[in-house]
């Protein structure tokens, strides 16, 4: 099949896109000290501006919103100051990048809180497996402790402060991670989710938090600069909801009448739901499902190749396809695509941590 749509333009919120290929978020753990991100992520980030959009590693809104080693933030100057470096270089060759904001939840360690307290979440529910602590260290997940009503409006807070940073550090927008197992994907699945108060229970009560996130932001920053990711019959973290598909309806509805720049959709293949990274098109069941409830464009990521990824745009069910290890393996995704040429191989022993090798260091085509 022709790869031809990709390369069709595309306006998401306040961004025109010359093609439709995304660098989706991807955990590489190179941060320098305090989560400041260093000038090799710059030069990362820079190598990668062909894409159509660029969406920042994960991001964390606050000190206790770190879940692993070497992780950037957007909370202090310094870090502020690091990604303007960042963009810079991505602004320079015409590129266009969105910041990924989250808090981790129970998926973090009281090892990254300078006072040792218990990480948060919304209810006092340990995930399974193992923690990785600012020193690499596994040791078992603790249980969190539950937050509190106030505690829930300073979490607010911390995600309005962080879009603001991005602004400041030069970004053309923010992806609000509502996925993959963390704090906010926590208070939206009632296998996390035990509140009885007003943010649980009913899925109206588990939304609260995420909605009144994205309002908070938009007000800021607009809504056409404003996206979320999410990631419906995912499991990682341990992370199950009894009715997924009426639950996450509702959210999606809900996010579409915000008018927001794009949604952002995992496919069950990309988030431990025992689906292998090459399953086929027919699996693509989030697009498939939810692509008529939201108003809006729609971003899919998950083991999609060139030519899965055109057929879902040519198909109607995405707007935009994100390419994860492929923009890894591939600073120049886009041209090789084009031009069909060889891809190289994404090393999985390079992906986390470390320095340039497996980073910076993968050919890009010769002329």
């Amino acid at each position: 099949m022709s790869t031809a749509p990709l390369f069709v333009p595309l306006q998401l919120g306040a961004l025109s896109l010359p093609n439709r290929i995304v660098m989706p978020a991807l955990t590489r753990m190179r941060a320098g000290p305090g989560g400041v991100p260093l000038p090799i992520s710059a030069e990362y980030y820079a190598q990668r501006a062909t894409a159509g959009l660029i969406i920042s590693e994960a991001t964390a809104i606050s000190v206790n919103g770190h879940g692993y080693p070497q992780m950037p933030g957007i909370y202090s100057p310094e870090q502020v100051a690091g990604w303007r470096a960042v963009t810079d270089a991505v602004h320079a060759r015409g590129g266009r990048m969105m910041l990924q904001i989250v808090h981790h939840g129970r998926w973090s360690h009281s090892s990254y809180n300078p006072d040792g307290s218990l990480p948060v979440a919304p209810s006092p529910v340990a995930p399974p497996g193992l923690a990785y602590t600012p020193a690499f260290q596994q040791v078992p997940y603790e249980t969190p402790r539950a937050l509190d009503t106030l505690e829930i409006s300073e979490i607010v807070v911390a995600f309005w402060s962080a879009a603001r940073n991005a602004l400041d550090a030069g970004f053309d927008g923010v992806e609000i991670h509502g996925a993959n197992g963390f704090l906010l994907d926590q208070f939206l699945q009632d296998g996390s989710n035990l509140r009885t108060d007003e943010y649980g229970g009913s899925i109206e009560n588990r939304t609260r938090l995420l909605l009144e996130v994205v309002d908070a932001i938009t007000d800021v920053i607009g809504s056409d600069r404003t996206a979320v990711r999410l990631s419906p019959h995912g499991n990682l973290g341990g992370l199950h909801d009894s009715n997924t598909v009426p639950h996450f309806t509702h959210v999606i509805r809900e996010l579409g009448q915000r008018k927001l720049a794009y949604l952002h959709l995992i496919e069950p293949r990309a988030s431990s739901a025992g689906l292998g990274d090459n399953a086929s098109v027919d699996s693509a069941n989030n697009a498939a499902l939810f692509r008529p409830i939201f108003d809006g464009p729609l971003i899919t990521a998950g083991g999609y190749n060139p030519e899965t990824a055109a057929h879902m745009i040519e198909s109607g069910l995405a707007d935009a396809v994100a390419f994860g290890r492929m923009f890894i393996a591939n600073p120049d995704l886009p041209e090789r695509i084009r031009a069909s040429a060889a891809l190289n191989q994404f090393d999985r022993a390079t992906a986390y941590a470390g320095d340039a090798h497996g980073f910076t260091d993968y050919p890009a085509l010769t002329v």
